[in-house]
């Protein structure tokens, strides 16, 4: 009787087992095409990505590149102060999306050029994403003590003597 209740629980246990491992599995198989990471522009032009792959690109909206097209389609540029990359995107902008300011987009790169499905705008003006402002150190465009506004000043100045 003490045996059948030992190869019970084992049993029991191995089961379990087996169930968390295909879970997990499953779980992380579903999770394959949801994990975008995130790149700045001086990212992609170093590593450039796949024919399909889906990504999220994130920098600053280069002053005096929005350009409104048919429709709802805008073009601008997106930089992190190392490298520049040209975004076109048919949709309606969110509120708070302008020059100089953040912004993160999802889509593709196609021809050079980033196609965007999806554009996010910062929340504040003090709002910086953390790899923005990474990739913007890395640049040497940034310090955290300098505040997102004095880079902004700073990206505006650059374009205007450019």
């Amino acid at each position: 009787m003490k045996n059948l209740k030992k190869q019970r629980r084992i049993q029991i246990v191995l089961v379990a087992a087996v169930a968390l491992a295909l879970s997990t599995a499953l779980i992380g198989y579903a999770m394959r095409d949801g994990i975008n990471f995130f790149r700045a522009p001086s990212d992609i032009i170093a590593e450039p990505p796949g024919p399909n792959e889906v990504f999220r690109l994130g920098g600053l909206v280069a002053p005096g590149t929005v350009v409104r097209g048919d429709g709802y389609e805008v073009r601008f540029v997106v930089t992190d102060g190392a490298a520049d990359i040209p975004v076109v995107f048919a949709g309606v902008l969110p509120d708070l999306f302008a020059e100089g300011e953040g912004m993160v987009g999802m889509g593709r790169l196609e021809d050079g050029v980033f196609r965007a499905t999806e554009i996010l705008a910062k929340h504040d003006e003090t709002y910086m994403p953390r790899e923005v402002a990474e990739a913007l150190q890395r640049a040497g465009h940034w310090k955290p003590e300098d505040g997102a506004a004095a880079l902004q000043d700073a990206l505006r100045v650059n374009a205007a003597s450019n």
